[in-house]
């Protein structure tokens, strides 16, 4: 059985993820930028917590967390390689260590870039990819601690999943990323067209996450450093993709 995934919007633009196994009611939450509206849909549901995955250590993904635990004392995951700056862990796992929620088990990757020891959680059996600041909805993470060419390659491995993989990214910045995209992907039908779709979530308020990673691949300009028309857009025609992910992201920093 999978797992039953609920969308949590917290703050100005940021997104938490409840992951409920029915089997067992385990019920896992992806980050924690406040507790209150993770307390109510727990409630909502009638769920108890069980874990909470940590993705890194930035404030809006975790500050919530000592209120969260005071109203459901959970195990708390993280990456040991962010360890020293995240909240207490109760597990430190590393690249490819196995994440369990309830009956599922899911697989830790390391997505350092954004941050130095950002990790995603993917769940195969569910076709889910907890991602937060990595791969976003047609973006992707402000390269802050790690390099471009690491940047690169964490998107990289996430590009290897499963087109049907549902990817559920950390924040609300699907249509600034969108206005972005069109300026070095200008002539994509299948950006266009998804463009048309978020323009209408958001005019009635609806989230543009979760995507998936069959949409991101054919749309968002970050995985596709490779495509010959970004390159020839940018002037980089036959330039080694991870040289073209620098400059997409470049320019994305002055958009």
């Amino acid at each position: 059985m999978t797992l039953q995934i609920v969308t949590i919007p917290c703050l100005s633009d940021n997104y938490a993820y409840l992951a409920h196994d029915p089997a067992t009611g385990a019920t896992a939450v992806v980050d924690v930028p406040e507790a209150a509206p993770i307390i109510a849909e727990l409630k909502t549901q009638g769920w108890t917590l069980s874990d909470v995955l940590l993705t890194h250590h930035h404030a809006d993904h975790v500050q919530g967390l000592p209120d969260l635990l005071a109203f459901a004392p959970a195990r708390v995951v993280g990456a040991a390689a962010d360890a020293h700056r995240l909240p207490p862990l109760d597990i430190a796992i590393a690249e490819g260590d196995t994440v369990r929620i309830g009956q599922e088990d899911g697989r830790a990757i390391d997505v350092s870039g954004h941050t130095v020891g950002h990790v995603a959680f993917h769940f195969p059996q569910s076709d889910a990819v907890f991602t937060a600041d990595s791969l976003m909805a047609l973006g992707c993470g402000r390269v802050f601690e790690g390099t471009m060419p690491q940047m690169h390659e964490s998107l990289a491995k996430l590009a290897t999943l499963p087109p049907e993989t549902v990817v559920y990214s950390g924040h609300e910045y699907t249509l600034n990323n969108a206005k972005f995209a069109l300026t070095v992907d200008p002539d994509n039908p299948r950006l266009k067209s998804r463009i048309k779709e978020i323009d209408a979530k958001r005019a009635t308020g609806k989230p543009t996450v979760p995507s998936t990673l069959a949409e991101e691949l054919a749309t968002n300009p970050f995985l596709r450093a490779s495509d010959p028309d970004i390159q020839s857009h940018l002037g980089m025609t036959g330039a080694a993709p991870e040289m073209v992910f620098a400059e997409i992201r470049a320019r994305k920093d002055r958009f």
